[in-house]
């Protein structure tokens, strides 16, 4: 008897493209794809942090490169990515937050948070996805979102809009490329720790709070994160798009 084979999780001799990847969850993804056997260019806007992140991987023997680059500035992107190979793989997760009641939001919230969250988000994907197409090369788009693109939050109106957004450009997204055979797909995750999350812990009733809402009791790691977007990357995904994997420890269970 001939039993089948499990699709290969490793992912040599792709490219990937990691946005935010200087620190946290951008990092520990790039790290991932890297370990995976990808080639991957980490994108951020502190060259110190990148070129670090980017020699650490490759001390362990992977492949990697800096691309310093501000993912707001849309001629910059452009520029950077048609000076690149086409990608295989794009992680697009710079993100950021600023919480803060709903009727406290200011002009400036709103336009800092959706500009990087959505609307650098999206052209960023298009960039990458036009030189996928123009290449004939496959491939697979992983937005980070946010277990926030499925439910609400207090003081998260703003990133609640732009995650739920992400979420829908998800699922249109892989309807216009599925063609190509390009995938889209995104990670939700919980709150992780990172030093973008740090400040939180310091409100010990917030804490607690979270770690009482995530189900399996403790915030998460970006460890947790890791497996799953490799997954999505990987030939062990061919038959996902349009979906999310959403690592939130239980949280949106209920």
């Amino acid at each position: 008897m001939n039993l089948p084979r499990t699709p290969s999780f490793r992912l040599d001799g792709r490219r990937a493209l990691v946005t935010g990847a200087g620190r946290g969850i951008g990092l520990a993804l790039a790290a991932a794809l890297a370990q995976a056997g990808a080639h991957v260019v980490l994108a951020a806007r502190t060259m110190a942090e990148i070129e670090d992140a980017s020699a650490a991987i490759r001390a362990e023997g992977g492949s990697a490169e800096p691309l310093t680059l501000d993912v707001t500035d849309l001629s910059a992107v452009r520029t950077a990515i048609a000076a690149l190979p086409a990608f295989d793989v794009l992680v697009n997760n710079a993100g950021t937050n600023r919480p803060r009641d709903f009727l406290d939001v200011t002009e400036d919230d709103y336009d800092a948070i959706t500009s990087l969250n959505l609307r650098a988000a999206f052209f960023v994907a298009q960039g990458v996805a036009q030189r996928m197409v123009e290449a004939g090369r496959k491939g697979s788009i992983v937005h980070i979102s946010s277990q926030m693109g499925h439910v609400g939050g207090a003081r998260r109106t703003v990133y609640c809009t732009t995650k739920h957004g992400i979420e829908g450009l998800t699922k249109a997204m892989a309807i216009d490329l599925a063609p190509h055979g390009i995938r889209v797909n995104s990670i939700g995750p919980t709150f992780i720790e990172t030093p973008l999350t740090a400040p939180f812990w310091q409100d010990k009733a917030f804490l607690a709070d979270t770690v009482r809402r995530i189900k399996l009791g403790r915030l998460g790691q970006v460890e947790d994160l890791m497996g799953a977007v490799v997954f999505l990357a990987s030939d062990a995904a061919a038959l996902i798009t349009g979906s999310t994997i959403v690592v939130d420890g239980g949280w949106t269970a209920e």
